[in-house]
């Protein structure tokens, strides 16, 4: 890859996507946003330097003339659904998106002569944990269509690999966490699954309370206890992977996450700290599929990349988190 070259990131509107789009443009670096804005919004991408485009990753055409117009050199990929309980309802929905869409991508990557891609995986394709913290070596055997997709997936990079000489990275997130430290962008899902959003927001008072939901597993609290990863390490180790491929490190798999991890309860009790605020909590029944511990062992991507979580303070990643909630997120609350 030339240091002319854009980056074309997809999905780059979303939540993960946006704070990479941002350190990518902040390292000097020429970016191309492809998102269709399902989940994705356009008010993230905040540097004028961005050239964003409307699409979806599976229209062939649109591609072609996007690989055409601008002069590509990697591709990094973000645009996934990533809703776990309506992955099992609407399988055909996940392997469209998560699978058959990034094929044509592929596809046209290879038309066009780009072949380097970094992919957004996740945790979810190890499935159950049969050891933590879970390290590469773990048996990925994913319990949900998200996850599966996830795999399957990896799996169509390893043979394009093999068979056509794609360099590609396949990074396995923990808990994706925190915002941006100015406040500017952060998380934004519609519908909000994720804790931390949904804990600060019933600190905000724009949701009634937080459930719990089981404390009878074999924790210390007896609460789940998962590695929360700040979204801005996240984004630095896709800019590092690229380097790494475009240096001529072969195909890599490896786990992101801070190698720490925090029960709800004690997520609960350090956003009531950042927050100042008393928290209401509802405890509720187990659900189905939530593992008792979930803790990434990351050793391979600090020896791979050089690269280590720098924001491992829960309280520190709240307080990011807290900024945008408490901040540019609450006029989506008040209009």
């Amino acid at each position: 890859m030339k240091d002319s070259q854009a980056i074309l990131v997809v999905g780059g509107a979303g939540y993960i996507g946006s704070h990479t789009v941002r350190q990518l443009v902040s390292n000097g670096k020429k970016v191309v946003v492809l998102d269709n804005l399902v989940y994705g919004h356009p008010e993230a991408l905040v540097d004028d330097e961005v050239v964003f485009i409307e699409g979806d990753l599976g229209h062939r055409d649109l591609l072609d003339k996007l690989f055409t117009e601008h002069d590509i050199g990697a591709v990094m990929h973000f645009a996934a659904y990533a809703y776990v309980g309506e992955s099992v309802t609407a399988p055909s929905k996940y392997y469209g998106n998560n699978l058959a869409a990034p094929l044509v991508l592929l596809d046209a990557m290879r038309a066009h002569g780009v072949n380097i891609f970094i992919f957004s995986s996740t945790c979810a394709t190890y499935g159950n944990p049969q050891y933590v913290p879970i390290d590469e070596k773990h048996p990925q055997n994913p319990i949900n269509p998200y996850g599966a997709s996830k795999l399957m997936l990896e799996r169509v990079l390893a043979d394009y690999s093999h068979a056509y000489g794609l360099k590609y990275a396949a990074l396995r997130y923990f808990n994706a966490s925190g915002c941006s430290l100015d406040g500017k962008i952060g998380e934004d899902h519609n519908p909000e699954t994720h804790l931390i959003p949904l804990v600060l927001e019933a600190a905000a008072g724009t949701r009634k309370h937080i459930t719990i939901f089981g404390t009878d597993y074999p924790t210390p609290d007896g609460t789940c206890i998962r590695d929360y990863i700040h979204v801005n390490d996240l984004a630095r180790a896709h800019i590092l992977a690229i380097d790494k491929l475009a240096a001529g490190t072969d195909s890599f798999q490896c786990n992101l996450g801070t190698g720490i991890g925090h029960s709800v309860k004690a997520l609960i009790s350090a956003a009531e700290r950042v927050t100042g605020t008393t928290i209401p909590v509802v405890i509720g029944e187990r659900r189905a599929g939530d593992p008792p511990e979930l803790v990434a062992a990351p050793a391979k991507a600090k020896e791979l990349l050089g690269w280590e979580a720098e924001y491992k303070d829960l309280d520190m990643i709240l307080t990011t988190a807290w900024a945008w909630t408490n901040g540019s997120r609450k006029g989506h609350f008040d209009s």
